[in-house]
């Protein structure tokens, strides 16, 4: 019988069905969306068909992943480093991401062209009132950042009923900003289709708000964790992740905030 000895620290992942899987289902979901868009018959039904084995495979993969961490000891410091610069890499290309926006937004209304008037807003864009729901979303998501911030403390300090204290106000605050920007949309005078302020502000506030609803699921998996037990004082990185996830949707926000609801409306 051969024993196989490891002589470095760094996780050899054993062979894996789900980056394949995956990748066959992200291209079923965008052929499918695409068909959808062109009203081909049945492309409802493969779009949600395609999201659903999405979703899925990605719960599986990730299921996979919290054992190798959690259970199995595969994420050793070094491991944890390259993790750590791999998110650090992620939240940069989602600031690249939200730039592009906000580029949009700006050459846009800092010169706006004969046919939008000349003005900023457009003529007929009744603009949302930036100190009434917008206010209460700035108010909660500050106050999300506050309690992951209290979450993140009360685990490296090893109190575990605290943590899941300031998760669980975390998650429910997350899912109230949601709730206020669906009111939001759903009350709003213009649409996406409105000019080119309709299409920067629902591009920008639309892909903020899905991602706090990412923000908030990563959130909602780590608090079931550490219900498990499975974060300690020293090794909490998938905490670590959501908790800068979370942090980077408030800064986003204030930004949305201050330029497209308050500047963008005057």
């Amino acid at each position: 019988m051969t024993i196989v000895v490891q002589r470095h620290p760094y996780h050899l992942i054993d062979p894996s069905p789900w980056p394949l899987l995956v990748s066959i289902a992200a291209f079923v979901t965008a052929i499918s969306l695409v068909l959808y868009m062109h009203n081909y018959t049945n492309g409802g039904i493969m779009l949600i068909l395609g999201f659903f084995f999405l979703l899925s495979i990605m719960a599986i993969w990730w299921r996979d992943v919290i054992r190798e961490s959690s259970f199995q000891g595969h994420h050793t410091k070094p491991v944890q480093a390259g993790l750590r610069w791999g998110m650090i890499l992620f939240i940069v290309s989602e600031v690249m991401f939200f730039f592009a926006f906000f580029f949009a937004f700006f050459w846009s209304s800092l010169g706006p062209n004969i046919e939008l008037g000349g003005i900023w807003p457009p003529p007929g864009i009744e603009v949302l009132n930036a100190w009434e729901v917008p206010l209460l979303n700035t108010v909660i998501l500050l106050s999300s950042g506050a309690t992951c911030t209290w979450a993140h403390h009360a685990i490296v300090e090893g109190e575990k009923s605290q943590a899941i204290t300031g998760l669980f106000f975390t998650v429910f605050l997350g899912v109230c900003f949601t709730a206020c920007q669906a009111f939001e949309y759903f009350d709003c005078a213009f649409s996406i289709h409105d000019s080119v302020y309709g299409s920067t502000f629902f591009m920008a506030t639309g892909f903020h708000g899905f991602h706090v609803l990412v923000g908030t699921t990563f959130l909602l998996v780590c608090l079931f964790r550490q219900l498990g037990n499975h974060f300690t004082t020293r090794h909490h990185a998938g905490f670590e992740f959501a908790c800068w996830y979370w942090h980077f949707v408030d800064v986003v926000w204030l930004f949305l905030f201050v330029s497209v609801y308050y500047w963008g409306g005057i």
